[in-house]
């Protein structure tokens, strides 16, 4: 019987290249976005033996835990939990509302957390994997991303601990930090407060492929890598901001000002 991954977010770019590469490697891939045709897409491109997929929206507890059930009933066991569902956020603070710091946190972290709940004892019973999906914005700042950051910043909080905490259960827990995923490029959808789609941003630099990102996240969660940066810009970012934080922010500051168009 095939190994089982649940990924969040898993009709979305990264979503869908890290299930194709899983399957490539004989993985049974349980898709859970919000109801609607892209979830219903990314299903049918794989065909009904690998995939499954469920409409879910993250930021309802109840709702989460009543999907991750019927995962959990569906599947001999949950060896992996993909935390990749998220919301980007594109504006300076000062023009931001605050309903968008809520709105950020209930998605990309708190609809984590629901999951991780809902999963917990699936995945201790497999000695299995929590993978988190956070950014460069988690472990630094990052210019006209405040919510984004913050959300990502508690992201890593949580993961960090819980990884700490189910060690000695044999679990792993690994964090994988990509900057900039070209998966929206010119299709933000971005609606009011400065949200919009993962990847859609314009004003970054050194975009990854989808596909190339997927490969070095799944291959750092393999080795069981704790912290994995995925990319040039990513590796870079880690090791300069660890060294000397003042400089990182100079250079951020040199490439991402805060009057650049969106």
């Amino acid at each position: 019987m095939s190994r089982t991954a649940v990924i969040t977010g898993g009709a979305g770019g990264l979503g869908k290249a890290l299930a194709r590469s899983l399957r490539t490697d004989g993985w049974f891939t349980a898709l859970v976005d919000l109801p609607g045709s892209a979830l219903e897409a990314a299903a049918l491109e794989a065909g009904s033996d690998s995939v499954a997929a469920y409409g879910c929206d993250l930021t309802d507890p109840d709702q989460t835990a009543h999907t991750c059930s019927r995962i959990v009933a569906d599947r001999p066991s949950i060896d992996m939990v993909i935390y990749n569902a998220g919301v980007t956020q594109i504006g300076t603070f000062a023009e931001m509302p605050l309903k968008t710091h809520r709105t950020v946190m209930e998605v990309n972290y708190f609809g984590a957390v629901h999951v991780a709940h809902a999963l917990h004892d699936a995945v201790r019973e497999s000695r299995g994997t929590h993978l988190a999906i956070s950014s460069v914005a988690g472990f630094t700042p990052l210019v006209k991303r405040c919510a984004y950051a913050a959300s990502k910043h508690a992201l890593e909080g949580f993961f960090k601990t819980l990884r700490v905490e189910e060690k000695p259960f044999g679990v792993t827990v690994s964090i994988a930090a990509p900057s900039f995923v070209a998966t929206n490029l010119g299709n933000p959808q971005q609606q009011a407060g400065g949200i919009a789609r993962p990847g859609s941003a314009t004003d970054g630099v050194d975009y990854m492929d989808a596909g190339e990102a997927a490969k070095i996240i799944l291959d750092g969660a393999k080795s069981g890598k704790a912290m994995i940066p995925v990319g040039r810009i990513a590796r870079t970012a880690w090791w300069i901001s660890r060294l000397s934080p003042t400089l990182y922010a100079r250079l951020m500051e040199r490439n991402l000002r805060p009057d650049q168009d969106n």
